[in-house]
């Protein structure tokens, strides 16, 4: 009889834990890295992101700092009209500090909002007004917009980075998660049963 209830306490746990390790996985947002120049996808949306540079605004719109310019090349590879706009766009700083994209009309080309037909790439611009090094990391988070069901977000190494490290970082992390979930099994299961048959 106890060692059926410990039975029953044993599954009770491999479900508790298996049900959180669902819900973590469900809404973890999931990184997809990229070297600036090299194709991502986000959704439904296939992006190249290239650095276009620094300016200085205009004569109606001046930076605080300095613009740092980007290139986006998106093409909708689903089978449904999509839309993709400046608000998904971050720059990331050294200090890991997220900066929004800055719609200015700098251009015809300057990315506002937008809609993508099916399988027809279009080719934007948008820039970031920061303390621009140029001997720095800057890296472009893209978000999905909120009507594309997924939860990837693109990470897109733009200047000075080493992408390789970045992948190690993000492999060693997700290892370390499942290691420490399968740790706590083994520590709880083997409380159970050392308490149970210590008791028969």
């Amino acid at each position: 009889m106890a060692n059926f209830g410990v039975v029953i306490v044993i599954v009770a746990v491999i479900v508790t834990m298996s049900a959180g390790m669902y819900t973590y996985t469900l809404y973890q947002i999931n990184y997809v890295t990229a070297d600036v120049g090299e194709t991502v996808i986000v959704g439904p949306v296939e992006y190249v992101i290239t650095f276009e540079g620094t300016h200085e605004g205009n004569e109606e719109n001046t930076p605080e700092n300095t613009f740092v310019m980007i290139g986006i090349t998106a093409k909708n590879i689903s089978e449904e009209k999509t839309v993709v706009s400046g608000g998904q766009f971050y720059i990331v700083d050294e200090k890991e500090q997220k900066h929004e994209a800055h719609f200015g009309e700098f251009s015809a080309k300057d990315l506002l909002y937008e809609g993508l037909d099916p399988g027809k790439p279009i080719e934007r611009t948008t820039q970031f007004d920061i303390p621009y090094d140029e001997e720095t990391q800057y890296k472009i988070i893209i978000r999905p917009q909120k009507e594309q069901s997924t939860v990837d977000t693109a990470l897109v190494c733009l200047t000075n980075c080493w992408l390789k490290n970045l992948k190690k970082v993000k492999k060693v992390s997700n290892y370390s998660v499942i290691c420490i979930v399968l740790c706590d099994f083994y520590n709880i299961t083997h409380m159970i049963l050392q308490n149970s048959y210590g008791k028969i």
